[in-house]
């Protein structure tokens, strides 16, 4: 994510009709369900919690929003213990994939020495206690952050980190497996033993996993002219590579050997003529039968919001939705499936029927 402590519009929510897009055609449609939250950059909901959202906000909490009625007291509060501000923050949350018959829950956050953390927390049902630190790493530079949580079928938390910061990947990072910056990362929460899933990265501002089938959709943030979303089917053979900075999206970034791993190229890209930081999101299974399989991803800076659905590996159907989301730093789901989008400006959108 580009510095998301950019002027924030007045307009959360721009609604403008796409050129050429059919009257009758299935879409994607915006309703704001919540406001006032301080700067969220995060929406979720919990299994066995109908009716129930979580707001994350950078600067260090977690709201309750029960049938769209927000919570006095935060879920969870460590605005003491966060750092906030450009890309740093209380930036993720997942759920234990058995919640909540397994009541914890995740959070990754920079700590106030600048370090990225991620902290398992025990739930009562109305407010999260017993921090257990999981994973600590010291962060050479202030952005490129990462800050997703989100569980594999295989049941471990896959995480980012950036490739450490600055510009360029100036300590060539993201290619070399000495280093955890520039990775997606799994740690099994019982054990805190961590992975190296993939490398390649340069800021990789939020993934998902398809509930369907287990793929893997990722947006990962360009330096300065291309915005990528890229997938891996949940049956990969193993290590896999996107690229940066040798690639920046598919075009060459940088003359220099690939590191280890197949190179994976996006299936979707977009030049800074349309925005210049991709938020990635979700692959709709809700309710909706006419859009269930389409991905819908978007840009912080421009409000775009895009959708398309993979068929043979391949973006097909690819189009630009007809809303805007000012300052769109996430999607989430609920537990029904149904997608939200996020604005920094403080409102929630719910996106679908």
């Amino acid at each position: 994510m580009r510095s998301i402590v950019a002027a924030v519009s007045l307009a959360a929510l721009s609604l403008a009709c796409t050129a050429g897009a059919a009257p009758d055609r299935a879409q994607f449609k915006p309703r704001a369900v919540a406001s006032g939250f301080a700067q969220p950059v995060f929406v979720a909901g919990a299994k066995g919690e109908p009716g129930r959202l979580y707001v994350v906000e950078q600067g260090g909490a977690i709201h309750v929003l029960q049938n769209g009625k927000r919570r006095a007291a935060p879920f969870l509060d460590l605005r003491s213990l966060v750092t906030a501000g450009g890309e740093q923050g209380l930036l993720g949350l997942a759920f234990h994939p058995s919640y909540p018959k397994v009541r914890k829950l995740y959070v990754q956050y920079t700590a106030r020495d600048s370090s990225t953390r991620v902290v398992e927390y025990r739930s009562n049902g109305t407010r999260a206690s017993s921090p257990r630190l999981l994973f600590s790493s010291a962060d050479p530079y202030g952005n490129h952050n990462g800050g997703m949580l989100a569980f594999a079928p295989n049941g471990r938390l896959h995480f980012t980190m950036g490739d450490g910061g600055s510009g360029g990947d100036p300590e060539n990072r993201s290619q070399n497996m000495r280093s955890l910056f520039g990775k997606l990362l799994s740690l099994n929460v019982a054990t805190k033993g961590l992975k190296i899933e993939a490398l390649g990265l340069r800021n990789a501002w939020r993934f998902s996993f398809d509930r369907a089938n287990g793929d893997l959709y990722l947006g990962d943030v360009g330096q300065g002219a291309i915005e990528e979303i890229s997938y891996s089917p949940a049956k990969s053979p193993g290590l896999e590579n996107y690229g940066w900075d040798v690639y920046e999206g598919r075009s060459r970034f940088e003359d220099k050997a690939l590191g280890p791993g197949k190179l994976v190229q996006p299936v979707a890209q977009y030049s800074h003529d349309d925005g210049c930081s991709v938020t990635g999101g979700y692959v709709y299974r809700g309710s909706n039968a006419s859009l269930r399989g389409r991905y819908i991803y978007g840009d912080y800076c421009s409000g775009i919001v895009w959708s398309f659905k993979l068929t043979g590996g391949k973006a097909a159907g690819l189009r630009r939705e007809s809303f805007k989301i000012a300052n769109l730093t996430s999607f989430g789901e609920d537990t029904a499936g149904e997608l939200y989008g996020v604005s920094h400006g403080g409102t929630i959108y719910r996106l679908t029927p």
